[in-house]
């Protein structure tokens, strides 16, 4: 078959326009991105007509590109940037991007100086983190975030060990050593409905609130909720929500949200040709054509973040249809089967998009490899230039 199962023929119309020449590219909607940050936002102050969005972009802006996904969130009305690493909040600076920017994962024996100095701020959440901002703080008293473990049992703060750091950096801020901006958490299963971890966790948070405050500790900032509890569990929004996935126009539950996917991953046809029935096609011959048809080479493949769980199972969008991989995704490349339809070496291809054509979207790929649609977008890598289309809309 050259069309998969329920493939549809889209609109002719393609609104990511191809360049000439070009072999692969991963076209960024930043209207999209501002677009999806203004629905969130807006969404926060439903119900706290107070509350701010921190636009999440570490890993590059989960594959769209770090600053220029930055520049769009914030027309869209984030005023905080969140990143993983300090080094991913000084390349912010370095572009130029000034608003508060928290990093949240260092080990304590790296080299925080040069991200105190341009004013990032670094999430605590350990005595020896505490101990070593204090050490490289020069100059100004630097801000600072305590990260607590409320059940994710991943980063933050541990229940043994929470009163001892607690007294810490009430001490710290006493001696005007640092200002405590914001206490944060973060949620295990938000995304799962009805899971009982996430108001165990919010109840967790409250508890930990209060023994700050009892130490004198009273942030400006209270944030435990990611884009799942913003959008399902309006008791975890507090004062500041991250927005990660969702900005990027992905919805990571299944509460209908008007969100546009902002990436679209799109190919150009390398080269066709006819084979006869029987013929194998990729590393392994894991597939044989069923009769004389056309074969597609599509230029892209695990080096440029294509799974290779979608071997024979990805479909990628061609000529008006959903065609599937044929064979094995190899490392520059991947064969789709075609059939008797008209494709030629130059057509375009779109691997994922925001599906208004009928073409795959990152959720459809993640289903193909059994994962999230986080990885698919995050995991296209550096030899995929980003196109930026669409201008942040003040």
């Amino acid at each position: 078959m050259s069309t998969t199962a329920g493939s549809t023929a889209g609109p002719t119309a393609d609104p990511t326009p191809r360049r000439a020449g070009e072999r692969v590219a991963a076209v960024v909607d930043l209207a999209a991105i501002t677009a999806n940050v203004r629905t969130l936002l807006a969404l926060m102050r439903g119900s706290n007509p107070a509350g701010s969005v921190m636009a999440v972009v570490k890993a590059d802006g989960y594959g769209h590109g770090a600053v220029a996904a930055a520049q769009a969130a914030l027309a869209g009305g984030a005023t905080w940037l969140g990143v993983a690493t300090p080094t991913e909040a000084l390349q912010l600076r370095a572009a130029g991007v000034d608003v508060p920017v928290l990093a949240w994962l260092w080990p304590p024996g790296e080299r925080v100086a040069p991200a105190l100095a341009a004013g990032v701020q670094l999430a605590v959440a350990s005595r020896a983190q505490l101990d070593r901002v204090l050490d490289q703080a020069v100059g100004a008293v630097p801000d600072i975030h305590v990260k607590v473990d409320t059940g994710l049992g991943r980063g933050g703060v541990g229940p043994a060990e929470i009163g001892a750091v607690l007294d810490a950096v009430a001490a710290a801020q006493r001696a005007g050593r640092v200002r405590v901006a914001g206490l944060m958490s973060h949620l295990a299963s938000a995304d799962v409905p009805d899971d009982p971890s996430v108001p165990e966790q919010t109840a967790t948070f409250h508890r930990i609130l209060a023994a700050a405050a009892d130490r004198g500790i009273d942030p400006p900032l209270r944030h435990l909720a990611n884009t799942a509890g913003l959008i399902d569990h309006p008791a975890t929004r507090f004062d500041l929500v991250r927005v990660g996935i969702g900005g990027y126009g992905l919805n990571p539950v299944a509460t209908p949200v008007p969100l546009t996917p902002a990436m679209t991953l799109r190919a150009t046809v390398a080269l066709t040709k006819r084979v006869p029935a029987g013929h194998g096609v990729s590393y392994g011959l894991t597939y044989r054509t069923d009769r004389e048809t056309t074969l597609a080479l599509i230029p892209l493949g695990y080096a440029d973040g294509l799974p290779r769980a979608a071997s024979n199972r990805g479909e990628i969008w061609l000529a008006g249809a959903r065609r599937r991989i044929a064979g094995r995704v190899a490392m520059d490349q991947v064969v789709v089967d075609c059939g008797d339809d008209p494709v030629a070496a130059g057509d375009p291809a779109i691997v994922f998009g925001p599906g208004e054509q009928g073409e795959p979207t990152a959720r459809d790929w993640a289903d193909y490899c059994g994962t999230i649609d986080y990885e698919i977008v995050t995991r296209i890598g550096p030899r995929v230039p980003r196109r930026n289309v669409g201008e942040a809309i003040p």
